[in-house]
């Protein structure tokens, strides 16, 4: 995302209220912005999606029941808001699982909450950035794909499989996470996406495709699914992540300053 993209986020978000959200819960690591705030089509009535990562209390990790590794708050005040966070110890888990999700929150430059943990954390985790990451991105493009083909199929769901696709060939080709559709059609420029995304910026959560709209953009789609299969063939990016020593030091040394 451009800067301007991102202060146009937090003209429609109340990064104070959201800061507010997330403290209500344990001890944040960090907490971002995903979903359509992030990928660049957020309309008026979109919800917001907070994720990140938090350090649970030394006496729930030591004790004798598991611990609740995962947070979960909704919240219906201003918007509707999700904030969805796991202990560091599970996130970084998940970071080293080929897991482009956690990648993406890690990554988002809508960042609520900071801290230098996050910065170390963001830091060690390129390590974690995966030729295998490329099932996440095929498996999701092809959920939402689904969707164009069922009753309902909205604007939303072929932004989404269009976002998810160009953002597996950035990745694959490049190693960096980026979300922002709009920042990836500066580079790949297809020439409906702008369209598009005015649409569901100006317009609803689940306004409709025209009919046949769908079917028109599948034979975009499979071009890029083309691409995409392409680009994990000759991508450079390692087979497993590299970064798992340090990411264990990482979790180890936080929950070691935090027991003391």
């Amino acid at each position: 995302m451009t800067g301007e993209d991102i202060a146009e986020v937090w003209q429609l978000l109340d990064r104070d209220h959201l800061r507010e959200v997330v403290l209500r819960g344990p001890p944040p690591v960090f907490a971002s912005v995903s979903g359509a705030h992030l990928y660049g089509f957020a309309s008026p009535d979109s919800d917001v999606d907070l994720r990140g990562a938090f350090l649970l209390p030394v006496e729930s990790v030591l004790g004798l029941n598991p611990p609740k590794e995962t947070v979960t708050l909704d919240v219906h005040e201003r918007y509707e808001l999700d904030w969805v966070a796991h202990d560091l110890r599970k996130f970084s888990r998940l970071l080293t699982q080929h897991n482009g999700y956690v990648l993406e929150q890690l990554y988002s430059p809508l960042v609520v909450v900071s801290s230098p943990l996050f910065l170390e954390l963001r830091e060690v985790a390129r390590g974690c950035i995966t030729r295998p990451t490329v099932r996440h991105f095929r498996g999701f493009a092809r959920g939402r794909r689904r969707r164009l083909v069922e009753p309902g199929a909205s604007v939303k769901h072929l932004l989404y499989a269009y976002r998810v696709l160009l953002a597996g060939i950035h990745l694959m080709k490049t190693g960096e996470v980026c979300s922002s559709l709009s920042r990836l059609n500066d580079e790949y420029r297809l020439d409906v996406l702008d369209e598009l995304m005015a649409r569901k910026r100006e317009g609803a959560e689940k306004m409709l495709l025209a009919p046949g709209e769908a079917e028109v953009h599948g034979r975009r789609l499979d071009s890029l699914e083309e691409e995409l299969a392409r680009a994990h063939a000759e991508s450079r990016l390692p087979e497993e992540p590299t970064g798992v020593r340090e990411l264990e030091e990482l979790v180890i040394r936080a929950r070691l300053g935090q027991a003391r």
